[in-house]
């Protein structure tokens, strides 16, 4: 579920295709990325889980302000995934509470 041609931008140039891993499954998304989107593109939508009330949460703000949408990124918690490119190889998982590790 991806746009392939903006009606104002056009058509968006090729990248290359990575591999990274989220919660221990293997899904692909474009290089440089943001990794919110490769998620989003492959039906992910809750990035963590709050410390107090266990509720989930996604992207909010999209522009890095907000923590809705931080999650371990290769070993690192409280990572935003709207803001950090995606690369090759990286591990993403779920995040539980603020400041949670894997």
């Amino acid at each position: 579920m991806r746009i392939e041609e903006h009606p104002i931008l056009g058509k968006l140039e090729e990248r290359a295709i990575v591999e990274f891993s989220y919660d221990g499954q293997t899904i692909t998304g474009y290089e440089g990325e943001p990794i919110s989107v490769a998620l989003e593109a492959a039906g992910v939508r809750i990035h963590r889980y709050t410390k107090k009330y266990h509720k989930p949460r996604g992207v909010f703000c999209a522009i890095g302000r907000c923590t809705d949408c931080v999650m371990v990124v290769d070993g690192k918690p409280n990572v935003r995934t709207c803001i950090t490119p995606l690369q090759e190889g990286m591990s993403v998982q779920t995040q539980y509470g603020v400041s949670a590790k894997a």
